[in-house]
């Protein structure tokens, strides 16, 4: 089988983050995001993995190909001149897509959740349609693109409705499908999108069927929703491997601790804390609902809350950072400084009070 993960551009939602890392290699959980994707596509029997990608991609193409072997995929990189939305990289892929018979995954990259793939090929190949797509549920639909099924027939999507005044449904795009190599022949290699141009051509032709999602989802491309995602992830690790989470006396509640970071007396962490690599943090910090990068400092009786601290960071002696606060690489917070909000640019020192969420240039 084969996948195809939608890499995209300049990750512009997560900055200030990715202006120095590719969106894809930003790390979610101590790794990078896209490799809990390649995981599960491999765990799903997936041998040939295609990333598109239209920034930096020589980055990407150092880091990911070291996977190969590991894993036991192929990495191919599907470089796009122009961008070409959620559709047209699938034509551009077409030589390795519609290599065999066997349908192919189409992932975004920002999306995590607990990777269903084995029941998705199972369901899709029952079906006998051309396209499945993995749906999930919502407390508010009318936010969202809604999708309606057929009242005849069990998960066969009859429309889609955009944000809906009134209550249709409350299942939406999880920007996860499997779809059939033909899909491919309905879409010409410019910039398309495949939510709004090819699924409706699969629609009218009674393929398109849905895929309840079990468990979590979150689309993690821009700073809350990372926070709220690594909540969500965490939950999800202590469900099936909790072994995995920091057992450490300093901690409470779900924390993931690269064995490398150190943690001083009388610091308390968590919950919804991850720490990454060669992250030190010093006595009598207080930290939760964060995120801590590697080679980061927190320095003694800091407070951290709602925050990324992003790579090789020094947060200093009683200083505090709150609402959704995200520090790019190389930031240093002085001794005693408040940041509320703040979205600090690479190699910056903040030395006064960031009272307000602004972007510090």
């Amino acid at each position: 089988m084969k996948g195809l993960i939608l890499v995209g551009g300049y990750g512009t939602r997560l900055r200030p983050l990715t202006l120095t890392t590719p969106k894809p290699l930003v790390e979610f959980g101590n790794r990078p995001m896209i490799l809990h994707q390649i995981e599960a596509l491999a765990k799903a029997g997936v041998t040939d993995i295609v990333l598109a990608v239209n920034y930096r991609p020589e980055v990407m193409v150092s880091t990911l190909k070291k996977y190969e072997q590991e894993y036991g995929v192929s990495i191919t990189f599907s470089v796009e001149t122009e961008p070409l939305g959620t559709a047209g990289p699938l034509k551009l892929a077409e030589n390795v897509l519609k290599k065999d018979d066997s349908p192919f995954f189409v992932l975004n990259s920002d999306v995590i959740c607990e990777y269903p793939f084995e029941e998705l090929v199972a369901f899709h190949k029952a079906h006998g349609g051309k396209g499945t797509i993995v749906a999930t549920k919502v407390d508010e639909p009318s936010k969202y693109g809604v999708i309606v099924h057929d009242i005849a027939t069990p998960n066969l999507i009859d429309r889609f409705v955009e944000k809906p005044v009134e209550f249709v449904g409350n299942r939406i795009n999880a920007g996860l499908y499997i779809l059939n190599p033909e899909v491919i022949d309905l879409i010409e290699l410019k910039p398309t999108s495949i939510e709004k141009e090819t699924f409706p051509i699969l629609v009218e032709q009674k393929s398109l069927y849905s895929f309840d999602l079990e468990g979590f989802w979150m689309d993690v491309g821009q700073p809350k929703d990372f926070l709220a995602g690594t909540t969500l992830y965490l939950n999800s690790v202590q469900k099936k491997t909790p072994e995995i989470l920091s057992k450490d006396k300093h901690v409470i509640g779900n924390v993931l601790v690269d064995p490398t970071a150190t943690i001083g007396e009388g610091s308390k962490i968590g919950p919804n804390v991850v720490l990454g690599p060669n992250v030190h943090i010093g006595p009598g910090v207080r930290i939760q609902n964060s995120v801590v990068l590697a080679n980061s400092s927190v320095n003694a009786h800091a407070w951290v809350k709602n925050t990324i601290v992003g790579w090789n960071n020094t947060i200093g002696q009683w200083a505090r950072l709150d609402g959704v606060t995200v520090l790019g690489d190389d930031v240093t917070v002085k001794d005693d400084v408040y940041v509320n909000g703040g979205k600090v640019l690479p190699h910056k020192t903040i030395s006064a009070n960031v009272e307000k969420e602004s972007i510090i240039m």
